[in-house]
């Protein structure tokens, strides 16, 4: 069953007028509804296009968080064949907030990084809401020092509301892991390229963003913290997260026009989640071309590049 935003409803009252339609012509094929069926699917469409050609950034956040979008999982089986996932820092334990191994994108072998937040109830606790702990960024950092070793490419695919904030995670580091693993980001001699496919939520996502090419689905979200947590501390008032959210300039339209972001992943109209394959495969594209375009750079050459965007950041804001 399609899940749908508060922004929706229109289109909602609308689909659920033709699957009430389409069940009634099924019960009495006698009744030809075929043209108010039609009609209504139109005027469905069009609001949909409507809605979603003036969203505003809170509604996008709403979008990027949709229970029903396309997680890590769903993007590592159509893009990466022969995927291997390795587990464990090999110093404290195993993360499944982030998934990660080698395997090949389009032929090509390639080491695999993402954040899973999980689609069912048992999956997000298991992989704790995409949330790392500090083993989580010391895994990658371990699979990235590897794909180095090997002269392999590395792809992120960011979706996190942050890193953990549990006492533990700090007790272990928390803060120097995410910091070391974003230092293994800008060291390595192979090209890394990162997609933001949902929330890209501070250091917990520039660990791993921290790329060569930085590439952000259209209705993804990317910042320093989350709208509601920019509320609480700049207001003490979560209920004005649609402000901040719209101060942050938290979007993929609003980071690629500031020079953060360089690409942004066209989405099917309505979302991601409502036709998963077709994101899958604008990812697939995009990434695939963020990567030839390291083809033939030595290792210093990759390092220069990657350095010299981070810093022209700085420089044009």
């Amino acid at each position: 069953m399609r899940s749908y935003l508060d922004f929706e409803k229109p289109v909602a009252e609308l689909e659920a007028k033709v699957e009430e339609l389409k069940a009634m012509g099924a019960r009495n094929g006698a009744v030809s509804i075929s043209e108010e069926v039609g009609r209504l699917e139109a005027k469905a469409v069009q609001a949909l296009a409507d809605i979603y050609a003036a969203l505003t950034p809170w509604q996008k956040t709403q979008v990027a968080r949709h229970p029903q979008r396309p997680h890590f999982v769903d993007y590592c089986a159509g893009l990466v064949t022969e995927f291997t996932p390795l587990a464990g820092d090999r110093s404290f334990g195993e993360d499944e907030a982030v998934v990660a191994g080698f395997g090949r994108f389009q032929g090509r072998p390639v080491c695999v990084l993402g954040q899973e937040k999980g689609a069912t109830t048992e999956a997000r606790i298991r992989h704790n809401f995409g949330m790392a702990r500090p083993e989580g960024y010391r895994k990658a950092v371990r699979l990235m020092e590897l794909a180095d070793r090997f002269g392999l490419p590395v792809l992120a695919f960011v979706d996190t509301a942050g890193a953990f904030p549990g006492i533990e995670a700090e007790e272990r580091g928390q803060a120097e892991a995410i910091a070391r693993s974003t230092e293994a980001c800008l060291a390595l001699g192979t090209p890394n390229v990162a997609l933001v496919i949902g929330e890209g939520g501070s250091g917990g996502a520039i660990a791993l963003a921290t790329a060569n090419k930085v590439l952000m689905m259209e209705h993804a979200i990317y910042g320093v913290i989350s709208p509601e947590g920019a509320a609480s501390i700049l207001w003490r008032d979560q209920g004005r997260a649609h402000d901040a959210a719209t101060a942050m300039k938290i979007t993929a339209q609003d980071l690629l026009r500031l020079g953060i972001v360089d690409v942004v992943v066209p989405e099917a109209m309505g979302g991601a989640h409502r036709d998963k394959d077709a994101a899958i495969e604008a990812a697939g594209k995009a990434l695939a071309a963020a990567l030839a375009e390291f083809d033939g750079l030595t290792p210093d050459e990759i390092r220069d590049r990657r350095a010299a965007k981070f810093l022209d950041i700085g420089r044009k804001l």
